[in-house]
């Protein structure tokens, strides 16, 4: 009766830390925006006229570009963890370690591309990237990879199957990311045409899946 009361009171523990958690990434995604949006450039009184908005954009583009990447990856991210939360019950101390490790290299991902913009691109800048961008994908795979191993964390209603293509999913953004890596020491162009393999490297995931089951 005892042991009963515990894990009862441990399962519901779990499932208020997974709240707050992500309560907590939802803070620091909140972060990231209103961070992004403090880099956009003030125009003065003298260049809020239709006439001069042109030059102070074109002088400002490297601005306005971090403010865009920055939307872009809160979006990608936040929508990304919301999939997977979604479909978690609960969280543990372990699966909390981890999601707190993905928040802080998602935070030096930021960082990298902040750089790239502040400094003239170069492979150095572009390799920062595509690293930092893997070690990301990998930390986000880690975690559900432990949340979906003997169903430890999933949701009763979660198939196995969709939690592997989740799986999948993710397991093919790390991948992506250090496919470009020898692009950045090639070209700045197929640098980034080489993020646009993401489809393909999720498709051979899941063909590699197959195989190996069957």
């Amino acid at each position: 009766m005892q042991e009963k009361a515990e894990d009862s009171g441990k399962a519901r523990r779990e499932t208020r830390q997974l709240k707050r958690l992500e309560r907590l990434m939802d803070v620091v995604f909140a972060l990231i925006l209103w961070r992004a949006i403090t880099f956009f450039p003030t125009p003065t009184d003298k260049q809020f006229s239709w006439e001069k908005i042109g030059p102070f954009l074109s002088t400002n583009i490297g601005d306005l570009a971090f403010v865009l990447i920055g939307i872009l990856v809160v979006i990608v991210f936040w929508l990304q963890n919301n999939l997977l939360f979604g479909n978690l019950h609960a969280t543990d101390k372990s699966h909390t370690i981890i999601s707190i490790l993905q928040l802080f290299f998602l935070l030096i991902f930021v960082r990298s591309l902040r750089v790239g913009v502040e400094l003239e691109p170069s492979y150095i800048t572009r390799t920062l990237e595509s690293i930092s961008a893997a070690i990301v994908g990998v930390v986000s795979s880690w975690g559900w990879w432990y949340a979906i191993k003997n169903r430890r964390l999933l949701s009763p209603e979660v198939t196995d199957q969709y939690a592997l293509q989740l799986r999948d999913r993710i397991l093919a953004e790390p991948l992506t990311a250090f496919i470009t890596l020898p692009f950045a020491f090639v070209n700045p162009i197929l640098w980034e045409i080489s993020w646009c393999s993401y489809p393909l490297v999720v498709w051979l995931v899941r063909r590699w899946r197959r195989t190996k089951v069957k």
